[in-house]
């Protein structure tokens, strides 16, 4: 019970670090595409979230690979929850293509 307690602040980390780089990627494309140099904005905004990533990775595990795959856990986790929120309301998605007029 103790051990499972001592992994709650990993899993935390996990879903904070996956909703900052998924967050993060979602913002960079409605940027980026609107942008005049797209491939700064994502080029950049892959260097910052994974150095993030990586450098909170590296820090819970703290050497315990336990550590790591609950946060792991945790990041893939958020990423599904980011998905979620982001994705575009159902009466856009399954709107149906308009079709052209055509003389007859």
């Amino acid at each position: 019970m103790n051990e499972t307690l001592s992994l709650a602040p990993a899993l935390a980390t996990g879903v904070l670090l996956g909703v900052m780089f998924f967050g993060g990627l979602w913002w960079t494309v409605r940027k980026g595409v609107a942008s005049q140099r797209p491939a700064l904005w994502f080029f950049g905004s892959l260097l910052l979230r994974m150095s993030i990533a990586l450098a909170g990775f590296y820090f819970v595990s703290g050497g315990h690979w336990e550590r790591l795959l609950v946060c792991l856990f945790g990041f893939v986790t958020a990423r599904l929850i980011v998905t979620r929120l982001t994705r575009p309301p159902v009466e856009q998605r399954n709107a149906p293509a308009k079709e052209a007029i055509h003389a007859s």
